[in-house]
């Protein structure tokens, strides 16, 4: 419970921000804050002399609408176009410029305008805070929506208790002559009234099952108040989406039950009516025989009629020393401001109103609402929670360190009186606090709730700190366990490129690879002409920066036609397709890798005569046995005849020529290439053998093998199988 308290709270101390009050208007609140993202209310935002924030809840809710509306794709997009962190903290204060470049971000990214974004959040803030737990503490506040608005003052009043921070908007709901229903929305910046027609109307439908809609009939710079804040009155139409007698969804409605139960009831009364007609007629000032059992059968039948009427006493039977001491903290003031009477602990901590008459604003302020200090300002906030604060300058000497005594409570209009009573107690967060101000748990009444109040709160508050403190080691966990996957996929990274990747993965879990046989596939066997007169002329920095500028253009080729690099010794670089995944166009692969190769050599440069230098290259294609050998630096090598052939191609090979086998030139015939007959030729181990040199593809460009910008890239006729499709067909040939 003290969590969601907690995040209510925080839901609440963001609409200090923000505008409306959680449920209905902080929600509103919170919009309010984030909608001084726009441009208009940046325009405005230097000119706020207090720094405004907010607690991470309503980031956080901000992040769940683009996520659950858009998409999580466009919710990076938007925190990395506003330059904000992907997490925010419950507990934890943010600047609210975060908040406003966010929605502004929202605005020009998604292409809506400020209202449209604004009164969307609205909506979505009231079934965010719902979701987080906070719905049932929202319907209490009033049984019909003019009493629930009239309340949210009151709410945040009791929230800040907890959150120090909140700076809620204030709403006060006006009934005109006619019937309707204006509702006054105050806030500290302008442009963000857009927020509230989606909180109301989102709470009017869920809470009270009817539609509400709004219209600005006034946006003006607030004179009721000090400072310089915005005033927009809305006029609010509201209608029943149904025919139920209660706008509480919870109640389900049975119409016809419902109504022959009444008139049952109905018809019941008035044979009661009859009997007592005849009773003797009751004293004046007294209730009638009839009023006494109507009263006792509707609170019988749990107020069946739904009405009551309050009984007055002729008097008053209290004493006045009874009441000042009753309500300690109290303050009776007329039309002028001139205090009448005082409760007795109030006097003892400002004795200077043990003076009658006095001028209230003389020693106190005003802190909530913030009103002019007149007695029409403080009627038109009648049913607001006010905070008074002492003035240093007006209390004793000996008190002037301490802090301020704050009052918190009701006002109430005594008509008759011409006086206004102000019914309250010291507004207190914590022990802490009551000591700060020389006060004790025995100098507030023992009817006040506020007593309970300060030691819940305290352990409220300690409650939320242990909370805040784990939220923080969540978020310290989370991104630890970020970068632990990055790191994994670095290993990962490192380990696809020593092994193939459904080898690597069966070595991850633990499991033998088996060695598999390849029916055919084709190797490529490449080196540096001259290369051993280079390294003996050459520092040997010189010679590993010529064969990574190479290597590096080469390893880029075997991702662009999808050959596996087994190797490389020294200047030696072997490649292989159709291993470890069987592909059809294996061979078209390779020599479409090799011609690469030739041109991306071009590009290196000779340490010794400063000319590009030059690679034989040498392809056979044949079965192969392939497997994973070692243990402390496993590999996957490939055996063969087919391998030792490739071998002997390269090194009978020619110059910046790539020299292919007859079972090669076989695979290659009528696929587009151009290839030129070399003849017969003595090879070692393999007797003679009649050898043909590749020289171009005729149905692709130069770019198209790089893989340049201009160039399209390589298709293959087998690129069409899935991936998955492949990775079984490699695994059912090493598994046979």
């Amino acid at each position: 419970m003290p969590r969601k308290e907690g995040h209510l709270a925080t839901f609440h101390l963001s609409v200090k921000i923000c505008g409306p009050t959680k449920v209905h208007c902080h929600p509103g609140a919170c919009v309010h804050d984030i909608n001084s993202l726009l441009p208009t209310v940046l325009a405005n935002y230097s000119h706020i002399d207090t720094i405004v924030t907010h607690y991470g809840f309503i980031n956080t809710c901000l992040k769940s609408l683009v996520i659950e509306k858009f998409g999580e794709e466009t919710w990076e997009k938007l925190r990395t176009l506003a330059e904000v962190q992907d997490t925010f903290m419950t507990y934890e204060i943010y600047d609210d410029v975060i908040t406003l470049r966010l929605v502004q971000e929202a605005c020009t990214m998604l292409d809506m305008s400020s209202e449209v974004v604004l009164k969307l959040f609205g909506e979505y803030f009231f079934s965010f805070c719902k979701m987080a737990g906070y719905d049932t503490m929202l319907r209490t506040l009033g049984g019909n929506l003019v009493e629930f608005i009239e309340n949210l003052d009151a709410l945040h009043s009791y929230l800040a208790l907890s959150y120090q921070e909140m700076n809620a908007p204030s709403f006060r709901v006006e009934k005109n002559d006619d019937g309707r229903m204006l509702l006054h929305y105050y806030s500290d910046r302008k442009g963000l009234y857009h927020i509230v027609p989606g909180i109301i109307e989102a709470v009017a439908k869920d809470f009270f099952d009817s539609e509400v809609s709004m219209t600005i009939l006034n946006q003006s710079e607030e004179d009721e108040r000090t400072g310089k804040k915005e005033h927009v009155v809305f006029l609010v139409s509201q209608r029943s989406r149904g025919s139920k007698r209660d706008f509480r969804p919870q109640r389900e409605k049975e119409v016809t039950k419902e109504d022959e139960e009444i008139d049952r009831r109905a018809e019941a009364l008035e044979r009661m009516r009859a009997r007592c007609a005849s009773l003797p007629h009751c004293p004046a000032g007294k209730r009638s025989r009839w009023d006494m059992v109507r009263s006792i059968v509707m609170f019988g039948k749990d107020n069946l009629l739904k009405s009551f009427t309050p009984c007055y006493p002729d008097k008053l039977w209290m004493e006045e020393q009874a009441f000042c001491n009753a309500f300690p903290f109290h303050i009776v003031f007329d039309k002028q401001l001139k205090v009448k009477q005082t409760g007795i602990n109030i006097q003892k901590f400002v004795p200077g109103l043990q003076t009658m008459d006095i001028r209230l604003d003389e020693y106190f302020s005003i802190v909530h609402p913030q009103v002019t200090f007149n007695i029409e300002s403080i009627r038109k906030f009648i049913n607001s929670q006010f905070v008074l604060k002492t003035r240093r300058e007006m209390v004793p000497l000996a008190s002037q360190h301490q802090s301020m005594l704050k009052l918190r409570g009701q006002m109430v209009w005594m008509e008759s009186l011409g006086c206004m009573v102000y019914l309250c107690s010291p507004k207190l967060r914590s022990l802490q606090e009551l000591e700060e101000r020389g006060l004790h748990i025995s100098d507030i009444a023992q009817h006040d709730t506020t007593r309970d109040l300060i030691l819940l709160n305290q352990q409220r508050l300690a409650e939320m700190e242990l909370s805040n403190q784990l939220e923080r080691k969540k978020e310290e966990l989370r991104i630890l366990s970020r970068h632990l996957e990055t790191e994994k996929k670095k290993t990962e990274t490192l380990l696809y490129a020593m092994l193939p990747r459904h080898v690597a993965n069966q070595l991850k879990e633990g499991k033998r690879v088996e060695a598999g046989e390849f029916q055919v596939c084709t190797i490529l066997f490449s080196d540096v002409v001259t290369f051993t007169n280079i390294c003996a002329a050459c520092e040997p920095i010189q010679i590993v920066n010529m064969l990574n500028s190479m290597y590096s253009k080469f390893d880029r080729l075997t991702s662009v036609h999808d050959v596996y690099k087994v190797e490389t010794i020294g200047d030696a670089y072997m490649v292989v397709g159709g291993v470890p995944i069987p592909a059809d166009s294996h061979a078209e692969r390779v020599a479409n890798f090799a011609l690469g190769m030739r041109i991306a050599a071009r590009e290196v440069t000779n340490p010794i005569t400063g000319q590009p230098i030059q690679i034989r290259v040498g392809l056979h294609t044949g079965p192969v046995l392939a497997g994973v050998v070692g243990d402390k630096m496993p590999r996957y090598c490939l055996f063969g005849d087919t391998v030792n052939t490739a071998s002997r191609m390269e090194s009978h090979g020619v110059p910046d020529h790539i020299h292919l086998s007859p079972f090669t030139y076989s695979a290659l015939e009528d696929k587009g290439f151009d290839i030129l007959e070399r003849g017969e030729i003595q090879v070692k181990g393999k007797g003679l053998m009649t050898t043909y040199f590749l020289l171009q593809n005729l149905c692709v460009s130069e770019d198209t093998i790089m893989a340049r910008g201009t160039g399209e890239p390589c298709v293959y006729r087998d690129n069409q199988q899935g991936a998955g499709e492949s990775e079984r067909g490699s695994q059912t040939v090493l598994d046979g």
